[in-house]
């Protein structure tokens, strides 16, 4: 287990000039950040809250001041965590917006097998832990797959409802392909996925879009 829940915007020793706002900021980071770290010992249900506050640096009190529960805790977690993994792939389409297809594909699947493997907790828990939460977590995992699916279509350029379904199915392959390897700490095996989709979709020509028509 990493020390990122303890490192990161660790309060000043002593006096120090933050905000109420600013404190309450700080230790809410942490806690999200923690809530991801303890799980990757004993899974959502085996992690009791005190593992979450013992990584986090702070006290239980503070803990029910930011969050009703650890479920509530674990829904604000996984909102940060999606949120991050969406912003740096739309920032990825922006950028390559004109590029050919294997040029986006290299890119996109690429960015998005790295922001796992760059925080392989965060990455166990919304992929892994999320099912063992409840319906409201699955909910939240099934709209963050939808916009996956976004994600894909733009990376293929499916025009036509038949394309978006089979962009549909093949974000489907690589969400169920992503979350077994982070589940098994496969790393390589993980990164070895981009050549062989890549292919499959060259292969595919247009039945995922005009990328590769």
């Amino acid at each position: 287990m990493s020390d990122s829940a303890s490192k990161l915007r660790q309060l000043p020793r002593g006096r120090h000039r933050l905000s109420r706002e600013q404190v309450a900021e700080s230790q809410r980071e942490r806690i999200l950040i923690a809530m991801g770290e303890a799980m990757t010992d004993g899974g959502y249900v085996g992690t009791p809250v005190a593992a979450i506050l013992k990584l986090a640096g702070v006290s239980r009190e503070t803990f029910y001041e930011l969050f009703r529960s650890k479920e509530d805790c674990f829904t604000a977690a996984f909102d940060r965590v999606s949120a991050l993994l969406a912003a740096r792939l739309q920032l990825t389409i922006a950028e390559i917006a004109d590029a050919d297809g294997v040029t986006r594909m290299d890119r996109i699947l690429g960015d998005y097998f790295d922001h796992m493997i760059d925080d392989p907790a965060s990455a166990r828990l919304f992929l892994v832990e999320v099912y063992a939460v409840g319906p409201a977590a699955i909910e939240a995992r099934m709209a963050l797959q939808k916009r996956f699916v976004d994600v894909v279509t733009a990376m293929l350029g499916a025009e036509t409802d038949e394309q978006r379904f089979a962009c549909a199915t093949l974000a489907a392959a690589i969400g169920a392909m992503t979350t077994g390897r982070i589940a098994a700490d496969d790393f390589d095996g993980l990164r070895a996925l981009k050549a062989p989709l890549i292919e499959l979709a060259r292969r595919s020509g247009a039945v995922y879009g005009t990328a590769f028509a």
